[in-house]
């Protein structure tokens, strides 16, 4: 393997996952270049203009325009390593949906070179690596092992959290063989400060991504489904799982709110369930769990409409306010967020229906929270900015 400071990389998705990975590997000495397909974001980019304004610690690297933005793969037919860092998302069957990995690894296919390593980052099914991106990278000829190296790394980040960011966060590698596996931990402990596991196969790093989010989502709908209990018992939900949080081990605290949303989470679940459900396996937590997550923006609604019941109003025509619209608090990403669900659910009753959260100004009906609070009558807490 080449000194790191004569590597070309290319990273193939520059959102929340690929634009942070550049940044280190450029960093680091790399050569980097980026392929995206916003056109204003590429233009944004190769000006040294951050694309991503919730995570200001990029700006300086962007600024020295070390990474070269184009929406060609040009730059592949040039680099040692291509990382994939695009979307996986589902249909509207909740069905996953590999259509932007499969793309990707078709444009790598037509630029793939002797030698190069290919590395996976997208959340993905365990078995999509050696059953659906292998056969396309192996479709004219050129072998795993002989002529390229394939490998996963899923990726691991979490907008907005000021204490584990991409750079320290912990990784696990896998490959389809031991020669791709090591390779491709070496160009992650180049650039990263965290620990970088390698994994016994691809197959097993590709899990280990969905069940972190499974684990969430199953721990969510555990305490949304308390929510709904407590409240009906008379107890504070909050306050208890505060109470139970003072226990130093064997209890991670979960907070019920409107809904399960972003890229991860209320997503990934149903990559597991389809994989397992193609074997011969039925995942009936999994599948209950996304059915209470799904069912708190229903419930944040009724549970409103109650209480304007108990005060005489109706909720067609009355002033009712969203706060936060980003899925998660400290970040403006409105992916798969519960608080749309919510809006669209209060629209379906006629209720006149107002807007706020700093991240999405154009979004936003008031132009700032004190006019925001003057002109509702009732609040939706969302998102905890």
């Amino acid at each position: 393997m080449k000194n790191n400071k004569k590597e070309i990389v290319t990273i193939v998705g520059l959102g929340y996952v690929g634009l942070p990975l550049a940044v280190l590997a450029a960093g680091k000495g790399y050569k980097v270049f980026g392929i995206a397909r916003d056109k204003h974001n590429i233009n944004l980019l190769n000006k040294g203009i951050n694309t991503l304004k919730d995570d200001p610690s990029l700006e300086a690297i962007i600024k020295k325009r070390l990474i070269k933005a184009s929406w060609s793969y040009e730059s592949v037919k040039k680099s040692d390593i291509v990382i994939v860092c695009v979307p996986t998302p589902i249909d509207e069957l909740n069905n996953p949906d590999l259509t932007p990995v499969m793309s990707a690894s078709k444009s790598i296919l037509k630029n793939l070179r002797k030698g190069q390593l290919i590395i996976i980052e997208s959340t993905i099914n365990p078995g999509v690596c050696e059953e659906v991106v292998q056969p396309i990278l192996e479709s004219t000829g050129k072998k795993v092992g002989q002529d390229f190296e394939l490998a996963h790394c899923p990726e691991r980040i979490d907008p907005g959290n000021q204490k584990w960011n991409v750079r320290n966060i912990p990784r696990c590698v896998g490959s389809v063989t031991k020669k791709g596996a090591l390779r491709a931990a070496k160009f992650y402990r180049s650039i990263l400060d965290g620990e970088v596991r390698i994994m016994k196969s691809i197959k097993e790093a590709e899990a280990t991504k969905i069940i972190e989010n499974t684990f969430r989502d199953i721990n969510i709908a555990y305490v949304n489904e308390l929510a709904k209990s407590f409240d009906k018992l008379g107890i504070d939900v909050h306050d208890v799982i505060q109470g139970a949080a003072t226990k130093p081990f064997a209890f991670m605290p979960h907070y019920p709110s409107v809904g399960v949303g972003g890229h991860c989470i209320a997503v990934d679940p149903y990559y597991l369930i389809e994989r397992a459900r193609k074997a011969g396996f039925d995942h009936k937590f999994l599948k209950l769990a996304r059915e209470i997550n799904n069912s708190m923006p229903q419930y944040s609604v009724d549970k409103l409409q109650s209480a304007l019941n108990e005060l005489g109003l109706p909720i067609k025509g009355t002033r009712i306010g969203i706060l936060g619209l980003s899925y998660k608090a400290n970040v403006g990403d409105i992916r798969e967020s519960p608080s749309k669900k919510v809006i669209g659910l209060l629209n379906d009753l006629k209720a006149n229906v107002h807007v706020f959260d700093p991240y999405f100004p154009d979004q936003s009906t008031e132009k700032d929270l004190n006019s925001f609070l003057k002109n509702v009558d009732a609040i939706i807490l969302a998102t905890n900015h």
